[in-house]
Parts: C-alpha cells; structure tokens; sequence
C-alpha cells in the first residue's frame, strides 16, 4: 500500500505559506552554473525538439521533463540536473514545443497529453548511447506527461526505463483548472495567459489564428477550450481534459513511480491527490508533505536545499521511503 508516511520535511519558517513556498523558489532562487550541450532532433511530423544534455559519462540516463510554459533553464530544472549528476548519471533535459526560445514549425504546440514527444526524446537518446537504466523525472505538467506516458502508453514504454519521481502533478485537469481559477491564484493565471498570448501572437503571423477577443479569455479552461483542444485534435476542454488527465489511468503504472504534492500547493485540487490509486497498485507511490507549495519544496533557500532534489535521488536509487 505505497501511501507513504508523511516526511519530515518542513519549509523554512520565513516561507509561511504555499505562494511564499511557490514564488521564491521560482523567482529568487540562483543555481550554480551548468553548461549544458544542446542537441535539436527532428520529429516525425517535421518539426522539432531542442534537448539540452548534462554528461557525467553514466551508463544511466535521466529524462527531465518541466512544466507548463516552463523550459530547461527554469531553477527547478537547472537545480535537479545539478543533484542527478552529483548522484552520478547523466541528465537530459528536454524543452516541448515552442519552449526553447525558438517558435516550434507548426500550428500545433505542447499539451498535457503528448506522450509521443517524450517518447521519441527517449528512444533518440537510447539509440545516441547504450543506457542500462533510464530513469524519469517531471514537474507539473511534466509530471502528468510522465504519468499519462507510463500508464497509457504501459505497453510501449521501452525496458530500460526503470523508475520515475514527479513532483506538483495535477494530475486531474478539470479540477485543477478550476482551482487556478479562483481569485486567489489571479497572479499566476495571469502570468501564464500572457506567456501563451505571446505565443499565439507570434504563431498568427505565419497561420490563421483568430486573436481579436483573447482579452476575454480569464481561465485555462476557456483557453483549452479555443485553442488547445481544437489546435491538437480534441473536440473540446472537456475531451482534453478527460483524455489527458493522469490520473484515471494510475492503475496501468507498472514502473515504480512516485508522485510528491504539497498539502499546501496553491494549483491543485483535491482530486488531484489519488489515494485510493496509490492503496491499489503496488507500482504507484504517493507523498503528501504539508509543505512545498507548487515546484517549491525548498529546505534552506539561501543554502541552495531543496526537498525535491534529495526525494528523487533518494527514489531513484531504490530507497522508497
């Protein structure tokens, strides 16, 4: 039953609540440098992906997958490469469609369901280098990208991926939607529409895309429901949403798997913490610290701690609690 005791981990007192423990980390927080060497491969629908790999000559590999409107230089990111290749393995960390400063070639961008991207990330790396063991880590939606990956694509998954640790995974996208929704979470509904607006701004030069009224536009699910779903082959926000929610699919995980979210995290909605998944498959570890807020889960922030880091270590190596 990998419901998982409580952690001892505590925030520091001076990030009080779950949007100190959310924005510091991601605005404030300074990494050590990483130089890492970009790779852009070709998908098979002729567009392509930006990879930025950290080498540490490891016969094990670390996929890192980052969140919504996110990239591979985002603190979370940067910081966790850091700690994986103090462990000793390789990290590659891969930027989705129109992340990676560059726009992407087609109309269609990322979603919370592409697992054929991450899937094609994988085997690209596999066939660069003979990787005994390859291992999964993802933040929010790349959490959930993770998640939809292992379950629904369970059969497909190749044998060397061995383990995987994602961290704020609303993993109920309805739900979590609507949590971002309400008026205390305006700050980075805000943040995240305008990064998307600019996005379609740049991709209406080059295709038809209707913008006259975006400024309507005040929640996910009224953006998924113009833009992802139709843009990406789903009928509605109600379809993408019941598509690509990991959370149903749970079950179908038969690679150890841990999901960590924060009691406190201002984005996720109680659906969005899958117990009775976690009682019934023995694949499917669950961790519900009091803290963290969302991608947070900083120990010391002018130490350079953070829980997450040590968790996914400490998962990956085998240690499960």
């Amino acid at each position: 039953m990998p419901v998982l005791p409580s952690p001892d981990y505590k925030p520091p007192l001076y990030m009080f609540n779950g949007h100190f423990q959310t924005i510091l980390p991601s605005t404030l927080r300074r990494t050590p440098p990483l130089s890492y060497k970009r790779e852009r491969i070709q998908t098979p629908d002729k567009d392509f992906l930006d990879l930025d790999w950290s080498i540490v000559d490891s016969d094990t590999l670390v996929v890192l997958c980052h969140g919504l409107e996110g990239d591979t230089h985002r603190p979370y990111m940067k910081g966790m490469v850091l700690a994986l290749n103090k462990a000793g393995w390789d990290a590659l960390a891969w930027n989705f469609r129109s992340c990676s400063g560059e726009p992407n070639l087609l109309l269609r961008s990322y979603h919370m369901g592409a697992v054929e991207d991450l899937d094609w990330v994988i085997r690209h790396a596999l066939s660069q280098k003979a990787y005994q063991n390859v291992f999964l880590v993802g933040f929010s939606m790349g959490g959930n990208l993770i998640l939809n990956y292992l379950s629904q694509w369970a059969s497909k998954v190749p044998s060397q991926v061995q383990r995987a640790a994602v961290f704020s995974v609303p993993c109920h996208l309805k739900s979590a939607c609507q949590q971002l929704a309400k008026p205390q979470n305006r700050i980075y509904m805000k943040r995240f529409l305008k990064s998307l607006h600019l996005k379609l701004q740049e991709k209406a030069q080059r295709f038809t895309v209707n913008l006259d009224d975006y400024h309507l536009i005040t929640t996910f699910e009224q953006f998924d429901d113009r833009f992802t779903a139709p843009l990406h082959g789903f009928k509605n926000a109600e379809e993408y949403y019941e598509k690509c929610s990991s959370v149903q699919h749970l079950h179908k995980i038969t690679v150890p798997t841990l999901l960590v979210n924060a009691k406190n995290d201002p984005f996720l909605s109680p659906e969005c913490f899958p117990v009775e998944q976690a009682l019934q498959n023995p694949n499917f570890y669950l961790e519900i610290p009091s803290g963290g807020g969302h991608v947070g889960f900083s120990e010391n922030f002018f130490k350079n701690l953070y829980y997450s880091e040590r968790r996914a270590v400490e998962f990956l190596q085998g240690r499960t609690s």
